[in-house]
Parts: structure tokens; sequence; C-alpha cells
């Protein structure tokens, strides 16, 4: 009976694991291209809230592929991988932060209804990752992580779409440099502390 039950068990988290995984691979593709799409057009309309925003979307899927490699592997090889993610994501929230301060002395102003567009594609992209994680949110701290991950991004977006609205208005570069630094800040802030859980990870604190 004993052994039934523990076969049943096993059963039950390997079936848990592979619909994890597929939610998971779903959520990378959308954000991997998310980051390419927002970091072209980010470029092209000149916007850095945009790039910043892409920055956003490449750390997702970083939380996204660490998630999937969680999936049955030790704490070590979890925070080895993680410490990977976590320096991507700082040096490229420095280098969006750059950006930000040589739009300071550029005169060129973003275009707003590029800004808009894209930054509406991404918010759906968003919605559409937290939805699809929604009901695996509670299976474990890995999957929780990560929905919440998902959920605050969409504040993000919302900052981008109103960047884009208040540049349209204005006329003025600043609402989108405002944002774009604000996330940027929030990844810089995000990647220092997934650097101090890894490393906790590797002392087993």
């Amino acid at each position: 009976m004993s052994d039934s039950c523990c076969h049943h068990k096993t059963n039950e988290l390997a079936t848990l694991g592979r619909r994890q995984a597929k939610v998971l691979w779903i959520a990378l593709f959308i954000n991997l291209s998310m980051f390419f799409l927002e970091g072209f057009y980010g470029l092209v309309a000149n916007s850095n809230s945009l790039l910043a925003d892409s920055l956003d979307m490449l750390g997702d899927a970083l939380v996204y592929a660490i998630s999937l490699y969680a999936i049955g592997k030790s704490q070590t090889w979890i925070s080895g991988v993680s410490l990977i993610k976590g320096l991507i994501m700082a040096v490229f929230g420095l280098g969006v932060l750059i950006d930000a301060a040589s739009r300071f002395l550029s005169s060129t102003i973003p275009v707003a209804e590029t800004m808009g567009v894209i930054g509406g594609i991404a918010l759906v992209a968003n919605i559409s990752c937290v939805g699809l994680l929604l009901r695996h949110r509670n299976d474990n701290l890995n999957m929780r992580s990560t929905w919440e991950c998902s959920k605050n991004d969409v504040l993000a977006n919302i900052g981008v779409l109103l960047a884009a609205a208040a540049v349209g208005f204005t006329g003025s570069k600043y609402p989108d440099l405002v944002v774009g630094i604000t996330i940027s800040l929030l990844v810089f802030r995000s990647s220092i502390s997934v650097l101090t859980d890894s490393v906790k990870g590797f002392w087993g604190t």
C-alpha cells in the first residue's frame, strides 16, 4: 500500500513538473520575443523606457529559464544559474542607465505613437504570462516567485504607456526618461537581490 501511494505521488509530481514546464516554455518564448521587439523599436523610436522595458522582458525570460532549470535540480546548480542571471541583469540595467544619461544631452524627442503601440503589445504579453502562471502560482515557491515577477511587470508596461501619453501631450523627452530610469533602477535592484540570494544559496544560508 505504501509503495503504491509513493508511486502515485511520484507520478503526480512528474505530471505537475511537465505542466509547469509547458507553461514556462510558453512564457519564456513570449518574453524573449518581446525583448527583441521592444529593444528594436526602442532604438527606432529613441525611447529609453521601451529599451528599459525590453531589458525587463529579458530579465523575465531569464527567470523562466531558471525556473525551468530549477525543476528537479539541486540548490547549488540553481544558485549558479541565478548568479549568471543577476550579473546579466546588472550589466543591462547599467547600460540602459548610461543610455538615459546620454539622452538627457540630446534634443531628440521619442516617437510617442510607437511607444504606445509597442507598450500596448508588451502589456498584453505580460498579462498573458500572468494568466498562464495563475493556476500554478501556489504549486511551490519557484512558481510563486515567477508569477509575482510577471505580475509586477504589468506595472512597468503601464508606466511605458503613461510615458507615451505624456510625451505625446507635452512634446517632451523627459517623461520617457523618467519611466526608463525608474524601470532600469528596479531591474538593477532586482539583480542585486538575485545576486545576494545566489551567494546565500552557495553557502546554504
